[in-house]
């Protein structure tokens, strides 16, 4: 349960649009409760606000993950994750990443200059900074998770097809793929809605067990929101549903529980 579990849930939907966003607003919020086997592990929640930077109104999306009760006791968990992105385009202006993950901390800023493809990272733990080379549509860790859920031909994709995106993650550039798998009814503690099945290809190891351990359902209608993630880990399994959502841009398509 290292930073990759809460990563899990800011990876899930697909790609490249310059127009202006569709799926969400400021003022949505989501909460997800996490599952180790039958453990309430913890929580996360995201949040999309409204900033300023370079004299123009962005997004500021604000993740928070943390673990509860025993499972804290055995393996505290306190991540903050944020991304000042463009409106209009997605870019990223600025990404936060503070984490405290067992020991491990982290506590780091990243500042993009669009007009030059580079970025500059803070580390204020160590006190350094540096600055890195990166491609035009380049993504955060947060702003993945937006820039990702207005693709133009996600509702076209066709099981078995895969989308790439650019993202900057630990001073490094990496190619984030996404397959789709098909569609399929999910019961929700809301009702059961249409969803669709991503597979995100992560790097096995230390905590999966292999590239293709995780699986991701969204709802297939306007907001393209996460409903539900199952991991393998090398040691375990985790499942995390969603626990709460307000400010939703859409109709949430869900059929009620009678």
């Amino acid at each position: 349960m290292k930073k990759y579990l809460f990563l899990l849930l800011l990876f899930i939907t697909v790609s490249f649009n310059t127009q202006k966003p569709e799926a969400y607003d400021t003022g949505e919020w989501f909460k997800f409760r996490i599952h180790y086997g039958f453990i309430n592990a913890g929580y996360a929640t995201l949040e999309l606000k409204e900033a300023v930077r370079d004299n123009k109104k962005v997004y500021h999306a604000i993740g928070k993950g943390y673990t509860v009760g025993m499972s804290r006791f055995f393996f505290k968990v306190d991540d903050n994750y944020e991304s000042y992105f463009d409106k209009a385009t997605n870019k990223p202006y600025q990404f936060v990443r503070k984490i405290d993950e067992g020991g491990y901390t982290k506590n780091q800023e990243g500042f993009f200059n669009q007009a030059t493809n580079k970025v500059l990272v803070k580390n204020y733990k160590n006190n350094t900074e540096k600055t890195f080379s990166v491609t035009e549509n380049v993504q955060d860790i947060v702003s993945t998770f937006y820039f990702l859920r207005n693709h133009p031909n996600i509702d076209k994709l066709k099981p078995g097809e895969s989308i790439v995106v650019d993202m900057f993650f630990d001073d490094e550039i990496y190619k984030f793929k996404l397959k789709f798998l098909g569609r399929e009814e999910l019961k929700t503690k809301f009702g059961t809605a249409q969803t669709m099945i991503f597979r995100p290809l992560v790097q096995s190891g230390r905590v999966f067990k292999e590239e293709e351990s995780l699986t991701v359902w969204i709802s297939d209608d306007e907001n393209k929101i996460p409903l539900r993630i199952k991991a393998s880990l090398a040691v375990g399994s985790l499942k995390a549903d969603l626990e709460g959502f307000k400010g939703l841009k859409n109709p949430f398509m869900v059929k009620l529980k009678k």
